[in-house]
């Protein structure tokens, strides 16, 4: 009896001594292939690539079965931190006439769930363009960069220099290999976030050759597009920015007293046109519905001179645009004749602008527009072969606040069973706020909107109150400005966390807090590349 216990209790110091081990191995390995807080920071392209290699072969290793993706589809959604995902998942449900709280939208029943430190290479808070270079090459970069190295100044003129310092993306690598790419915006297709996938510039605002500065030899990222030299070029190209395609003497098709912007006189739709066979550029929703997909190899779209409308003025536009929805469609519908699969970039890039603009209904509807296209992407695919990515460049200084009763209007006043909360002042205040922008006390009596297809409602400010008095204003109004703490012109970004969503082969590498860098790295190896 004493043997077998003395026996018994032997087996288990083994066994205890063998989970200790495993254990230290385990916490050893964790250690060689974490990035967290207590590793050092990397300071070159090269150290921020490995560090995101490592973070994906941590999570790999925990995974039995890995299956691989035929094609990924990223969907940034320009701004769309988790309070304006939570914000316009309420706001789509009242709108539906469902309960908003219970509502959630097209992504976020994706299988799995991370966040993404979106601290750029040099700015606690960051701007779109080192972010979304970030999550399309695999390294961190310095604000203002688009897919160039951290090493590079901003003000860098050599166009020697800056192909020196290029990280090549995932767009350009699937072109090598043989995939069909695009990208689909509602902003510029100049802008920082669609540019990071075919220009490198240390520059993000050098979008036509009229923005270079005198001496340059940088080539303008509108000219980059044209001038892609990977594979075949990009399929599919559709957004906003007609203007800097076009030359300084032509008209615009859709406003003919303005002109496009270019000095170099070359008339880059055009060349699209010629440069690739079976290809067509469009400027309006017509000439975009007549595009056959099944004969379109190429297809080149900016159907505004600067960004598109607004989701909420879409139904404005005299020429018509499409929905984010129906470029989508379009896009998958081109991209996937390939059999070898394809690369696609889809941005919401209006939500970004809209929270700019202290305006949470435009922001709001635009994100609920890029659900929309998420759905679509979802319902042209098989998630047994793409990956679906959706995440956030960096978030904004938005709020959800107060104590409103389940229910309440997501735009409206602050209430509980429908009477109105007052603040110190004894005055009403709306649910949504921003901590800094145009909708500071008084701010909303200032045009801050663009009036061409814009507005604003103005919240009187009364005696010697120090908050407008809200008592008579429709918060609701599509052109209302919320209230902001701190007065600015422009709204700011926000540096906290923000979410991705994925879905498909290679999803379960999405989880736990990553760096945004990482993104890069679970796409390519979802596609099984090395």
């Amino acid at each position: 009896m004493k043997l077998q216990q003395s026996q018994k209790m032997a087996a288990m110091a083994c066994a205890f001594g063998l989970t200790l081990s495993i254990n230290a191995l385990a916490h050893e390995n964790e250690d060689k292939h974490s990035v967290g807080p207590s590793n050092q920071v990397p300071t070159t392209a090269a150290e921020w690539f490995k560090a995101g290699e490592k973070a994906v072969l941590l999570n790999k290793k925990t995974v039995s079965e890995i299956r691989k993706a035929k094609n990924v589809i990223l969907f940034v959604g320009d701004g769309m931190g988790v309070s304006t995902v939570t914000a316009a998942r309420i706001l789509e449900g009242q709108i539906q006439g469902r309960d908003g709280e219970f509502n959630r939208l097209g992504f976020e029943k994706f299988s799995n769930l991370a966040l993404s430190v979106t601290a750029s290479a040099n700015q606690q808070t960051s701007d779109s363009a080192p972010t979304a270079t970030a999550m399309v090459t695999g390294i961190k970069t310095n604000d203002g960069a688009i897919s160039v190295d951290q090493s590079i100044s901003r003000k860098e003129l050599s166009g020697d220099v800056t192909a020196a310092k290029s990280v090549k993306t995932i767009l350009e690598r699937a072109e090598e290999r043989g995939l069909s790419t695009g990208v689909v915006t509602t902003a510029r297709f100049t802008h920082a976030t669609p540019a990071v996938n075919y220009a490198h510039t240390p520059d993000r605002d050098w979008e036509a050759d009229s923005n270079l500065p005198a001496g340059a030899s940088v080539k303008d990222i509108a000219r980059q597009l044209l001038e892609f030299p990977y594979g075949n070029g990009l399929e599919v190209a559709l957004g906003g920015g007609r203007s800097y395609f076009l030359p300084k003497t032509s008209n615009d098709p859709e406003y003919p007293t303005q002109k496009g912007r270019r000095a170099d006189g070359r008339d880059l739709t055009q060349e699209w046109t010629s440069n690739y066979n079976n290809s067509h550029y469009v400027w309006n929703k017509a000439d975009f519905d007549a595009v056959n997909p099944a004969t379109t190899d190429h297809l080149l779209g900016l159907f505004e001179r600067s960004h598109m409308r607004y989701e909420a003025d879409r139904s404005l536009d005299g020429a018509g645009e499409p929905s984010l929805a129906e470029m989508t469609d379009k896009a998958i519908k081109i991209l996937q004749k390939n059999k070898k699969g394809y690369y696609l970039m889809v941005e919401g890039g209006r939500v970004d602008h809209a929270h700019h603009a202290g305006n949470a209904y435009r922001a709001l509807t635009d994100a609920i527009a890029l659900s929309e296209a998420v759905k679509k992407a979802r319902e042209l695919t098989d998630e047994e072969e793409t990956l679906i990515v959706v995440t956030a460049d960096h978030s904004h200084v938005f709020t959800i606040a107060g104590y409103p009763s389940r229910g309440n209007p997501i735009l409206g006043k602050t209430a509980v069973d429908g009477v109105a909360l007052t603040d110190s002042l004894g005055l009403p205040y709306t649910t949504l706020t921003y901590a800094n922008g145009p909708g500071w006390t008084g701010g909303t009596e200032r045009k801050t909107f663009n009036p061409a297809n814009e507005g604003y409602v103005a919240a009187p400010y009364i005696g010697t109150n120090k908050r407008p008095d809200l008592t008579t204003i429709d918060t609701t109004n599509p052109n209302y400005l919320q209230e902001a703490t701190v007065p600015m012109g422009s709204e700011t970004h926000a540096g906290e966390d923000v979410a991705i969503y994925a879905n498909g082969p290679g999803a379960y590498l999405v989880r736990g807090t990553l760096e945004q860098n990482v993104i890069y790295h679970v796409l390519t190896n979802a596609l099984g590349w090395n």
